[in-house]
């Protein structure tokens, strides 16, 4: 590809290359086109999300920014590496504890909730 998004040679001598792109977004360059969305839950509130999504970009998408606490201060976390390398955006998902939401693709009906500490004080009897 050329510097103008067309290939080599595309364009007719003397084209203005401004006026050959018509493009406008990512989505527009490859054509691609959006599955719908779907819904999930945080904390039994309904959100939405998109395919392709990871938990936490469909969290950030609704305006939650944090859903997990710390194990020894209750402090508030969320997503801060993007790259499951921090551990800071742990949450609970469909019922497991310690799952990456940086990492987690999010599927239809996938019932998120905060995280307090560790995940487990529910399976503690």
């Amino acid at each position: 590809m050329s510097h103008d998004g067309g290939e080599r040679g595309a364009r007719a001598p003397g084209e203005d290359p401004v006026r050959h792109t018509r493009a406008c977004t990512p989505a527009e360059l490859v054509g691609a086109a959006p599955e719908p969305e779907f819904q999930l839950t945080f904390d039994g509130r309904p959100i939405r999300a998109l395919p392709g999504q990871t938990i936490a970009a469909a969290l950030w998408s609704a305006g939650i920014l944090t859903w997990r606490t710390t194990r020894v201060h209750g402090r508030p976390r969320g997503a801060f590496c993007g790259i499951g390398a921090c551990y800071d955006c742990l949450a609970t998902v469909n019922g497991r504890p310690n799952q990456r939401a940086c990492l987690l693709p999010a599927g239809p009906g996938d019932a998120i909730t905060t995280q307090e500490g560790d995940g487990h004080a529910a399976l503690d009897g």
